[in-house]
């Protein structure tokens, strides 16, 4: 079984996930008599009921499905910045996130500043970043604004920046969740060409988008969420294909 798990980057176990919904504040004299006497402040949502899944080392897996099917939730419990209610989650190597954007980044630092800020974060030393600023900066092409508070950056810039970032930390693991859908279609193009190269550098790379389009190109095997279960998992063709006949 020790054997086994080496070749795995991520081992997904019984996962649940619950979060605490609490209701609207009343506003009207009638609301409030009415949730005075309410015993149900708040609510429990499950968004994750029971989810297992191992991804092997160099595998490149989307997560597909409708808005709120839970597939940012486990994004974000893969990252560790949330944690299950239930269940257990193990990562195996550097990983990286692209999650939310500009997630990591001070305002009123430079982007210059951002990028040493952003890269230690993950684990660089000033050294390692020092050897890598000249590339980041060229990816994300905005040398003519790199010493500019990235307050005044558009969401486009933040994502060239963000994304610059991560694929520079020599990471195991890279979660993305929809960083691609932001910008203009040459930057977008640029960051897919540079997906399919750490894919054939073996790197393992979870992708939650809504471009299907993206998800045949990219990724070997597809997990389709629907309501916080795993509804269908395997080759990408066909889940994708199911997905788009169901959901059309």
């Amino acid at each position: 079984m020790d054997k086994e798990k080496e070749e795995y980057s991520i081992i997904i176990q019984d996962v649940y996930k619950t979060f605490n919904v609490y209701l609207d504040k009343a506003n009207t004299i009638k609301e409030k008599l009415l949730f005075l006497f309410s015993r149900n402040k708040k609510q429990k949502r499950e968004v994750l009921k029971g989810i297992n899944a191992n991804i092997k080392k160099g595998e490149v897996v989307a997560l597909i499905g409708v808005n709120g099917s839970g597939k940012s939730t486990l994004l974000k419990l893969l990252t560790k910045i949330i944690y299950p209610n239930k269940g257990k989650i193990e990562t195996k190597g550097k990983l990286t996130s692209l999650l939310e954007l500009g997630a990591g980044f001070h305002p009123d630092f430079s982007g210059r500043e951002n990028i040493y800020f952003n890269a230690s974060i993950f684990g660089l030393t000033k050294k390692e970043i020092d050897a890598r600023l000249d590339d980041i900066i060229e990816f994300s092409e905005l040398k003519d604004f790199i010493d500019n508070p990235v307050r005044t950056y558009s969401s486009g810039m933040y994502m060239r920046l963000a994304f610059s970032v991560a694929i520079n930390v020599d990471a195991d693991i890279l979660l993305i969740d929809e960083i691609l859908s932001v910008g203009d279609e040459h930057f977008q193009n640029k960051c897919f060409d540079k997906m399919l190269e750490l894919k054939k550098q073996g790197k393992t790379m979870v992708f939650v988008t809504h471009s299907m389009g993206a998800v045949k190109k990219l990724c070997d095997r597809t997990i389709w969420l629907c309501d916080g279960k795993i509804k269908m998992d395997g080759k990408t063709e066909k889940i994708v294909d199911e997905y788009i006949k169901q959901t059309a």
